[in-house]
């Protein structure tokens, strides 16, 4: 029996060392890009550092800076969360409902798939300027439309109120993405629960409520999660809409204080970008950095937590 104790610890040995050959590029990829800088964020939030000098202790001197005496910092948390519940829930309702078209389109589906997605190709930047070249309250076409027809013209990014809305028509135009992936999913259901659901009487709300959705809600889960992560770090758009509605268009080296108009395009990606790169004030940035972080994984939290719910009502 003292004889096969070693040999048991030497088999196991190299049973775990296999088991991290196989994991050494999740492990690897992991501590490089998800560990190490979650652990400096951490660590520069309570130092003072520009960049360039030698990180100082600064305590929570950045914390309630940024909580309590920077100005931008609750205008563009209310923005982000405004964008995450509106613009998400509206893309996700949206692209069910082209994919639920396309699939019931016997012909030219190929053609009107084509069309809502080519938009999805576009450049951000080049997309976000014609839209706001097309939304312009003086010149553009859209209210020149709007005001033929006797309808009223919003100002759209030069108004705080219609700012966001007009962010939300943007995301929508390229919703292509996600018609594609609701296409697939609904695709996938299978023929014979929707057979079954129509003999049994079920109506075409009922064969929607109890076969399509139980059936794409891991899709449907998949869309809103990444949707909330992508509104969490949306930052072109804004600044670029911002941008070209206040009507500075510069080069790289301009100065621009973003959130135009009236801090209503602010979002806390802009925040890292203005405090941590333009003010050298990286531990402000690395504080707004993990509200966001913090503010990602909650909704995510809650939003698994709500699909366990809303499968253990089904079972």
């Amino acid at each position: 029996m003292s004889a096969v104790h070693p040999m048991l610890r030497a088999k196991r040995r190299r049973e775990a060392l296999r088991i991290l050959a196989f994991m050494s590029p999740w492990l690897i990829g992991f501590s490089v890009f998800f560990a190490y800088p979650l652990v400096s964020t951490v660590y520069f939030s309570f130092m003072k550092y520009d960049g360039f000098a030698a990180p100082t202790w600064n305590g929570v001197r950045n914390w309630s800076y940024v909580f309590n005496d920077y100005p931008f910092f609750w205008p563009a948390l209310r923005n982000t969360l405004w964008l995450v519940v509106v613009m998400v829930s509206l893309r996700v309702v949206f692209g069910l409902g082209i994919g639920l078209l396309i699939t019931k389109i016997k012909t030219g589906a190929g053609l009107f798939r084509t069309a809502f997605y080519l938009p999805y190709l576009a450049p951000p930047v080049a997309a976000t300027m014609a839209f706001a070249f097309l939304l312009n309250p003086g010149t553009g076409p859209v209210n020149h439309l709007l005001g033929k027809a006797g309808l009223p013209t919003p100002g759209w990014f030069n108004d705080p109120t219609w700012s966001k809305p007009a962010l939300t028509l943007l995301a929508l135009w390229g919703i292509g993405d996600l018609m594609v992936i609701f296409m697939a999913a609904l695709l996938d259901v299978p023929k014979e629960q929707y057979e079954a659901a129509e003999l049994d009487g079920a109506g075409p709300w009922a064969r929607f409520r109890y076969v399509t959705l139980p059936n794409i809600s891991p899709i449907l889960m998949f869309a809103v999660v990444t949707g909330v992560i992508q509104t969490m770090q949306y930052y072109t758009q804004p600044l670029v809409a911002g941008k070209v509605a206040s009507g500075v268009i510069g080069g790289s080296g301009q100065q621009f204080e973003p959130g135009y108009p009236e801090k209503s395009t602010l979002t806390l990606p802009q925040l890292v970008y203005n405090l941590g790169f333009q003010r050298f004030d990286t531990g402000s940035a690395c504080v707004i950095a993990l509200v966001l972080f913090a503010l990602a994984m909650a909704f995510t939290a809650l939003l698994m937590r709500r699909r366990s719910g809303f499968l253990t009502a089904e079972d």
